[in-house]
């Protein structure tokens, strides 16, 4: 399975920025082992349910070490029997690019 999700603190202070929380929480996804891939807005990482999820509550737990309360998005793209689509989605897109 694909899950991408996002987690932010809400209420830490005066500061706009998340970074650091962000950064405690993208260090959880490091740590795992599973293949991921962050980008500006989202996280994505594959593996099977019980670890992914695992992850995404340790990733949330660490950013709720940095504020009172706690933001977090997630979809999943859950589709058994297939591994490698962190990477092979987009390139069957980039595929029909290159045909156009």
């Amino acid at each position: 399975m694909l899950v991408a999700f996002s987690v932010a603190p809400s209420g830490a202070g005066e500061s706009d920025s998340v970074s650091e929380a962000v950064a405690a929480a993208v260090k959880v996804v490091r740590d795992s082992g599973l293949p991921h891939e962050t980008t500006s807005m989202f996280t994505t990482i594959e593996g099977e349910w019980d670890e992914v999820m695992d992850v995404v509550k340790r990733a949330t737990e660490a950013v709720s070490a940095h504020a009172p309360r706690t933001s977090l998005v997630l979809k999943a793209d859950i589709r058994p029997g297939h591994t490698g689509q962190l990477r092979e989605k987009v390139e069957r897109v980039e595929q029909h690019l290159r045909e156009q």
